[in-house]
């Protein structure tokens, strides 16, 4: 997912590799599944993923920084880490997962042994600024645990993560003094002039308290944190090092030390002595998007006393409680990837309210919780294909909570609609579509409840009836976004209409027929994007001509696509794969045309100006998100075997247990999520239905733990390379000739065997009965 802004309004916003295997994740792992996780994975490459220590869906994300380069060289840094530096620039606070376009990096702080230096210096020149070089030797990385050794200084730095709580334990070299430096200046995807103000101030206690207001991603976010320190300070020194301060009418010289209590201004360093230390320093540290009152009772409630390894322990047993959710039955490699991809499923939407319910709206306002923990980080283009059905099957109650926030986000909107992209309750208009829309209509249909639905199918409604988002006014009018009035048409008229189709599915479910009338009648636009002469998805003009001239393989902004092109974008019908196939003319000229995408000879550099076509195997890209249900259609066309075979080439060809182990940016667990669920067997083509796509297993066992005690437990055997086909599929013991899976039969607990065997089965799920449904075939 690259940056793609899509305002309400015409205004738009604008804003080397570790190849070789891991090494098994180190000693003192945790008994459970938390001891399977390795957060290396994705951190080298395009997966944008980050090291360090959080909790399940925390507010933390403690983790360290090898760069924050501005923003026309963020791409690679968007979680703040890539694996081939070989230096650290500090510990920040808050990081996205995955992410294509990035913010945050908030609050960093840097141990320092010996002389303080106040930049962070240049990677190629060591010593050159407070910056230190590391191996990746010291490196311990576990679930809610990071440890490195800065070797510039000899400290060792340790960090676990409570739910509000950044815990830090540095042990520093004896003999030389201690200092602790805190800069509010960094920031991920950085530019001049990002922080527009900021404040920092010592208390009487020795807490450190300040907040910072930045012009990023979200404007005028702003966070504020609370800092304390397990020894004394022995002195201290607040730095303004802006050399031009204006701001609100304050005038000042800037760059001045300052042996006092307090700072404000736009480039705060906070410098702090502890003299020389026999004992480690422990430091915590918590943040607030509220204020800094906020911040200070979140580390008054969460963060009591000084026990790092006790807080180590709990955040282990944590991840152990929310992994356990799945038993896998696999090879040591395959279990460290299903149980880390699992792991980065489970780290947003992030906690963003305070112990007191306090929380930030999209109106910048402070709002308060009742009865529910508002969570915001919102990658919605992404997160609704996998990541969140996933969390509505293993986690209901938090799927109760995302469905509440989402609601309580619109109710603050000042647009009156559901998030787009959103984080920290901001809301950013990033990609298109109004996909917070399936994610409700998904949590619905599966049983999800907990959550007002009336209130929820209104602000979907209001979502997708609001006319200046993406040119809504027009696809309401048409049937169809015009590409001479809205960029990237053809994917919205294709996104808006699934969208639409999910509203109807949940307005269905809840009896309002005139709802559901509407919204699948619109679902049907999509067939305002098909052209029959060139068989591709394409724009049209306002007056029903198709754009011209049209090349199939151009892609990405400027073309009629977002981050694809048509051969990647006419497959987007999920809720009417029946209708498409009929389009493209039956069975067996859909199922040529698939293997004409996948067998393709392409060019890698044909997309090196959209960094996130990425994980090519002919023109499907695994490394995004348009691409992630393809290889299920075989299933709708009568060749399940098909399916089986391609998944077994994007299994092989786009994971791997290594930090460049992840094809594409990992998008806040969708790349994570579709191979949780690749490798149990099934998959959710269309979510807001209630069924799952059959493929083939890829874990011999595997045994989900349902929330209403039940168990659901998935097998197959022989499982191994010479066996890559089904041969046949069971549940509860009876033959089940279909090619899709029911929700209801999953909830129910039970068992599914499919029996693999060397060759395909042709016969299995190919008759027209066996298939998944999709909207055509029940009178949509």
């Amino acid at each position: 997912m690259t940056a793609r802004l899509h305002a309400p309004f015409s205004l738009l916003l604008a804003a080397a590799l570790g190849a070789a295997a891991l090494a098994p994740v180190a000693a003192h792992a945790a008994a459970g599944h938390a001891g399977e996780v390795d957060p290396r994975i994705g951190t080298g490459g395009d997966g944008h993923t980050f090291p360090g220590a959080t909790v399940p869906f925390g507010m933390i994300q403690l983790s360290p920084d090898t760069a924050m380069p501005d923003f026309k060289h963020a791409y690679k840094w968007a979680a703040g880490y890539q694996y081939g530096d070989s230096s650290i620039m500090g510990f920040s606070h808050t990081h996205f997962s995955g992410s294509g376009h990035s913010d945050l990096g908030d609050v960093l702080v840097m141990p320092i042994a010996g002389d303080v230096r106040l930049e962070p210096g240049d990677p190629a020149a060591p010593c050159s600024g407070y910056r230190s070089r590391f191996s990746h030797d010291s490196e311990v990385v576990q679930a809610g645990y990071y440890a490195v050794t800065l070797s510039d200084y000899g400290v060792r730095a340790e960090l676990t993560a409570g739910r509000r709580i950044g815990w830090h334990r540095y042990t520093f070299p004896a003999g030389k003094p201690a200092h602790v430096l805190l800069d509010l200046r960094p920031s991920i995807y950085d530019y001049p002039g990002k922080v527009l103000w900021a404040s920092l101030r010592v208390h009487a206690d020795g807490t450190v308290t300040g907040c910072r207001t930045t012009r990023g991603w979200a404007p005028g976010r702003e966070l504020c944190f609370a800092m304390r320190f397990s020894q004394p300070m022995t002195s201290r020194e607040l730095y303004n090092r802006e050399t031009d301060i204006t701001y609100k009418g304050f005038k000042g010289p800037g760059n001045q030390a300052e042996d006092r209590d307090a700072q404000d201004g736009r480039a705060l360093v906070g410098a702090f002595d502890f003299g020389q230390l026999k004992r480690p320093l422990e430091v915590k540290v918590a943040i607030s998007p509220v204020s800094e009152a906020n911040a200070v009772a979140n580390l008054d409630h969460d963060g009591t006393g000084w026990d790092f390894d006790a807080r180590r322990a709990e955040a282990a047993a944590a991840w152990d409680k929310a992994l356990a959710v799945i038993d896998v039955e696999a090879p040591k490699t395959a279990k460290t990837q299903f149980y880390t991809a699992l792991y980065h499923a489970m780290l947003s939407p992030t906690l963003s309210m305070d112990v007191n319910g306090e929380y930030r709206g999209p109106d910048h306002a402070v709002h308060r919780a009742d009865g529910f923990e508002f969570h915001s980080t919102w990658s919605l283009w992404d997160v609704y294909r996998a990541q969140q059905p996933l969390m509505a099957l293993l986690h209901p109650a938090r799927s109760t909570d995302f469905v509440r926030s989402l609601i309580a986000a619109r109710e603050a909107s000042p647009f009156g609609i559901l998030p787009v992209w959103a984080y920290q309750g901001l809301e950013t208009w990033c990609m298109i579509g109004y996909h917070a829309v399936p994610v409700i209509a998904d949590a619905y249909v599966k049983g999800v409840r907990g959550f007002d639905a009336d209130k929820a199918l209104a602000a979907m409604v209001a979502s997708a009836s609001y006319g200046p988002y993406g040119d809504l006014a027009d696809y309401m009018k048409l049937g169809y976004v015009p590409i001479d009035k809205e960029p990237e048409a053809a994917s919205k008229t294709l996104e808006y209409a699934y969208d639409d189709w999910s509203l109807a599915q949940m307005a269905k479910a809840m009896g309002k027929a005139g709802v559901a009338a509407t919204f699948t009648k619109r679902a049907g636009n999509w067939r305002h994007a098909w052209d029959p002469q060139t068989g591709f998805m394409r724009a049209r003009l306002s007056d029903g001509k198709f754009r011209e001239p049209f090349d199939p393989e151009a892609a990405g902004y400027g073309s009629d696509y977002t981050e694809g092109n048509a051969w990647q974008y006419s497959w987007y019908v999920p809720q009417d794969v029946a209708g498409l196939i009929g389009a493209m003319g039956g069975d067996t000229k859909f199922v040529a045309k698939l293997d004409a995408l996948f067998e393709a000879k392409v060019d890698p550099s044909h997309f090196k100006n959209v960094e996130d076509i990425t994980g090519l195997i002919g023109w499907y890209a695994h490394g995004n998100e348009p691409s992630h249900h393809i290889a299920y259609l075989y299933d709708y066309a009568g060749a399940p075997w098909k399916t089986q075979a391609r998944l077994k080439q994007i299994m092989d060809s786009q994971y791997a247990a290594r930090p460049d182990g992840l094809a594409g940016n990992d998008d806040l667990g969708q790349m994570s999520a579709w191979y949780v669920f690749s490798a149990l067997g099934f998959y959710p083509v269309t979510p807001a239905s209630d069924e799952y796509a059959l493929g083939r297993p890829f874990v011999a066992k595997a045994a989900i733990h349902l929330a209403n005690g039940r168990t659901f437990t998935v097998s197959a055997a022989p499982l191994d390379d010479a066996h890559p086909y089904v041969g046949a599929v069971t549940l509860n013991g009876k033959p089940l000739d279909r090619t899709y899976l029911r929700q209801g039969e999953i909830v129910a607990g039970g068992e599914l065997h499919f029996t693999m065997q060397a060759e395909p089965n042709r016969e299995w799920g190919s008759a027209v009965a066996a298939r998944p449904t999709a909207m055509s075939r029940y009178g949509g």
